[in-house]
Parts: C-alpha cells; structure tokens; sequence
C-alpha cells in the first residue's frame, strides 16, 4: 500500500496539482486585495458611500453580554464579487491554453496533410516507373 501511494504522490499530475493549489491560494489572496481594496470602495462611491463590509440585517441587538445576531450580506456580496473575478480569470487562462492547443493541432494536421500527399506523389511516381518497365515472362 504505501509502494502505491509513493507511485502516486510521485506522478507528475499530483505535483502539478500541488503546484496548482499554492499558486491559487497566492491568486486568490491577489483577487481579495483587488476586491477589497480597489474594487469595493469604487463601487461604495457609485452607490453613495456605501461600504458593502457594513451591510447587514441585525436579527437581535444585543441584550446585556448577548452580543448581536446578524446577517452580514455585504460580506457575501464582495464574497460573490471575489467568485465572479476568479472565475473569470480562470475562464481567459484556460480559454487562451485551449487556443494554443488547438493552433498546435491545426499545425500538426497540416504537417500529417503535406506528409501523406508527398507520399502519395512518390507512390505514384513509382507505380508509374514501374509501369514503364517491360514486364518479365
């Protein structure tokens, strides 16, 4: 069992996985920043000096040591604004890896295209050299 999971953590998808989660935790701290700290205040002052973080519905005020029950929907909003950033970006990353790679396939198409008309040119050649040859009885 572990000879298997030795072979497993090993494989280069598991490392490249593991590449992939620290670079998005580092990208998704970039985005929180580019929310929070440029986007959101914008949007505050589009919306009249509204800070999203401060919106929220109180459900109970606070009563004695009771601290306050609320629903904090501004939080969520940035937190749905952090989502739509994110998952835009990963849409142009893969979108622009899917176009080399289809550019890539169109180049080797092409290339398996010349490949196989020149050996139809030379096949042909020499069945036309071998035509030409007196036949042997």
């Amino acid at each position: 069992m572990f000879k298997e999971f030795k072979e497993f953590a090993i494989k280069g998808n598991v490392l490249d996985l593991a590449v992939g989660v620290v670079i998005g935790g580092a990208f998704g701290k970039i985005v929180t920043s580019l929310v929070s700290d440029i986007i959101m205040p914008i949007t505050g002052i589009l919306t009249g000096g509204i800070n999203f973080k401060d919106l929220k519905f109180v459900l109970r005020e606070s009563k004695g040591t009771l601290t306050p029950i609320t629903l904090n929907y501004g939080q969520f909003i940035q937190n749905i604004v952090d989502f739509l950033i994110i998952a835009f970006s990963i849409f142009l990353f893969i979108k622009g890896i899917n176009k080399l790679k289809q550019e890539k396939e169109t180049i080797e198409e092409i290339d398996n295209e010349i490949k196989l008309n020149h050996q139809e040119e030379l096949l042909t050649e020499i069945r036309d050299l071998l035509k030409g040859l007196p036949s042997e009885k």
